[in-house]
């Protein structure tokens, strides 16, 4: 029997296969790709918002150890005071102009951190001096500004509203070739405990950044900002389809503070907090692991005068869900202090809404403690806070602030040691030190962990 199919139909059914898929492939391109087929019409509207940093930083060049042996500049008569040698550092990032008529640009702190001079580079070449309106560290972001006329800027998007899958574009100046747009989607929103920077929220993306991509534009396909670029996850630095911007909501709040103050004034609830884990959430009788679970509340602090408890889930704040530690961490943190707030959290089975106002970072300190003893004048102690690198670590107490040249500071205490132990005595809580202090008058020996490291102190 011939079972052959005719030569005319199979042409027929190739042409109909081809067909279908053509139809197939124009409908997915429909929907990754922006009307047109092309970016380039929202690139020419966005492009020029987009800058070059370039920057020049002193720095002091480590001299050989053996000019600082009197009996070698002696011997080969060398003046007593040798002049500190400096070379000129250079680096390049990216930033983004977010105010056109007031000459704001946005862009990440390390990128001009301890700069002594900033150059802005526009599209169109032109460049210009520019001044810091104000630095945030602990989210890596800086504002600064430029005199210029016929700025563009790029309007800001509500980066709360970006889904996973959104496609995006990155703009910046990769290994300082020039401006560059790479295009990706948004791979997860939220990243947070990174350990990249003290306050995390980022938004992940595969679109490509590299080195001299910071301070630069993610941007939506309409042409708004959506997030700061500012860190890439790869060896060496290098790109592998991993790379985080922050928010453009996250940033617009960072910039206000900056504006208004030069600085970000943090919020602060005055609660160590934790995530909620599989085995609390048992122990507690909770309905999810998502809340951040109160484990203390400082006294005196805004917690306490809102009527937060230990043993407390907080699960939302101004009808926000919050999933984690962090989350809240960060949202309290983003707010001016001050400022009215409403906190839900999980208790006996049932959810309460509480509300108070959010405090500020020294009243959190205060809450927490301060000693006046003559051996520690000038340091304040409190417990180690939930954001320090050996919190849960270790017991001790941890050293909140230092005042320079004060007893303390020249005994060779800074900011963020924490005391293990007093001459001996291992130190377990603020209470411990006070008892260690009035039952001993003699010199105080401390035992300091700082950093990776661990030293002794002699306070007299």
């Amino acid at each position: 029997m011939n079972t052959s199919i005719p030569k005319s139909s199979l042409h027929a059914l190739a042409m109909g296969l081809m067909m279908s898929l053509l139809l197939i492939s124009s409908q997915c391109l429909a929907k990754a790709v922006p009307p047109g087929n092309s970016l380039a019409p929202m690139l020419e509207n966005v492009l020029p918002a987009v800058v070059n940093i370039a920057t020049k930083t002193q720095v002091q060049v480590q001299s050989n150890p053996l000019f600082n042996d009197p009996f070698f500049r002696r011997f080969f008569n060398l003046p007593q005071h040798l002049p500190q040698s400096e070379r000129k550092s250079h680096s390049a990032g990216s930033g983004v102009v977010v105010d056109a008529e007031k000459g704001y640009v946005l862009t990440n702190d390390h990128v001009i951190r301890e700069a002594n001079e900033i150059t802005v580079t526009l599209r169109d070449k032109r460049s210009y001096q520019a001044e810091i309106v104000g630095r945030d560290p602990e989210v890596d972001l800086a504002l600064i500004k430029i005199k210029a006329e016929g700025l563009v800027d790029i309007p800001l998007a509500d980066s709360d509203t970006l889904r996973i899958g959104d496609f995006v574009v990155a703009i910046g100046n990769p290994f300082g070739l020039g401006q560059t747009v790479t295009y990706g989607i948004v791979s997860a929103l939220g990243r947070t405990g990174l350990g990249i920077e003290g306050y995390e929220n980022f938004i992940q993306t595969d679109a490509s950044i590299n080195p001299g991509n910071s301070g630069g534009a993610l941007v939506t396909t309409d042409g708004k900002l959506a997030g700061i670029n500012t860190a890439i996850v790869g060896p060496n630095g290098s790109n592998v389809g991993i790379g985080f911007a922050i928010p453009s909501n996250m940033a617009n709040n960072i910039m206000a503070h900056l504006i208004t103050h030069g600085e970000v004034q943090r919020g602060q609830l005055g609660v160590i907090i934790q995530d909620v884990s599989t085995q609390l959430a048992e122990a507690f009788a909770l309905p999810s692991t998502e809340g951040a679970i109160v484990s203390r509340v400082m006294p005196n602090s805004a917690a306490e005068k809102a009527g937060i408890k230990n043993g407390d889930v907080i699960i939302a704040v101004n009808g926000k869900s919050i999933r984690s530690s962090s989350e809240l961490r960060n949202q309290i943190g983003l707010m001016r202090v001050g400022s009215e707030v409403r906190i839900s959290v999980y208790r006996d089975s049932q959810t309460i809404t509480l509300e108070g106002n959010i405090g500020s970072a020294s009243d959190e300190r205060l809450a927490i403690g301060q000693l006046t003893n003559d051996r520690l004048e000038g340091a304040l102690l409190g417990e180690i806070q939930n954001n320090h690198p050996l919190f849960g670590r270790t017991p001790g107490v941890e050293v909140l602030e230092v005042k320079p040249d004060s007893p303390a500071w020249h005994a060779g205490l800074r900011e963020k040691d924490v005391i293990v132990s007093i001459n001996r005595s291992a130190v377990e809580s603020l209470e411990h030190v006070t008892t260690i202090l009035e039952r001993t008058k003699r010199s105080l020996l401390l035992n300091i962990r700082r950093g990776n490291g661990g030293l002794y102190l002699v306070l007299k």
